[in-house]
């Protein structure tokens, strides 16, 4: 029977205990399911963290090779994941998070800094690439055009260019647009990249997810597009 774990972090230990429950019940023959948060979110002072489990689980000395975690797992995702949720629940990342807080991969005494530039293994287990970190982030500073509950067409429209989106026609446009104004009235914060993304790439499930009465109906480019893409769906659109 397979055993599930469920650890909150009153005492520091949610990760440390679900890895070596889970460790103890794999050794015992059995599958072992650990229930995670991203970021730690949780009741109290939190659960167990998905990221930091994974990463115990996959570098962790007498870890590493031995044990294996679910293949469709990518853990390229994981810094964005972090920073959306983040986002989303308006709950900044502790600065010395596992992985992905700013510190993680931050050196400033002189031997940690000369070791880090020397080996990264001197003092780092795992790199940020893996974690789908280092890519540099723009800032706007200067105007910036949104779109969401009272976004226009033509706003909405240099919002989806600058992501080098286009639309087929005006239907699907304002198919897109219906869908992005509901989404913004839902979060109530400006709509990432990803959430754009996300919406015009599987509006049909962004319409289950944000819509009740009456239920978007694609039409026009549109329904074209997605009638299409349920034989050929986009490999990747975060």
């Amino acid at each position: 029977m397979p055993v599930e774990l469920h650890y909150h972090n009153d005492l520091g230990m949610a990760t440390a205990c679900s890895v070596m429950g889970a460790r103890a019940a794999i050794d015992a023959g059995v599958d072992a399911y650990i229930n995670t948060a991203i970021n730690g979110m949780g009741e109290r002072a939190g659960n167990a963290d998905l990221v930091s489990c994974l990463l115990a689980c996959l570098k962790s000395a007498g870890f590493k090779g031995k044990y294996k975690i679910d293949e469709n797992i990518k853990l390229d995702r994981a810094w964005h994941l972090a920073k959306y949720t983040a986002y989303a629940f308006g709950i900044g990342i502790p600065m010395n998070q596992p992985a992905v807080g700013d510190n993680a991969f931050a050196h400033e005494s002189g031997i940690h800094a000369d070791g880090a530039l020397k080996d990264r293994r001197n003092y780092e287990l795992y790199d940020f690439e893996e974690l789908g970190r280092g890519e540099p982030e723009i800032i706007e500073t200067g105007r910036m055009i949104t779109t969401g509950e009272y976004g226009g067409i033509k706003g909405f429209r240099n919002v989806y260019n600058n992501l080098e989106i286009e639309f087929k026609d005006e239907h699907e446009a304002r198919n897109i647009l219906e869908l992005a104004r509901y989404a913004n009235v839902h979060t109530q914060k400006p709509l990432t990249a990803s959430e754009l993304r996300f919406i015009y790439y599987y509006p049909d499930i962004a319409a289950k997810i944000m819509t009740v009465s009456p239920y978007f109906e694609p039409v026009g480019a549109i329904k074209e597009r997605l009638d299409a893409q349920i034989a050929n769906p986009p490999e990747c659109v975060i």
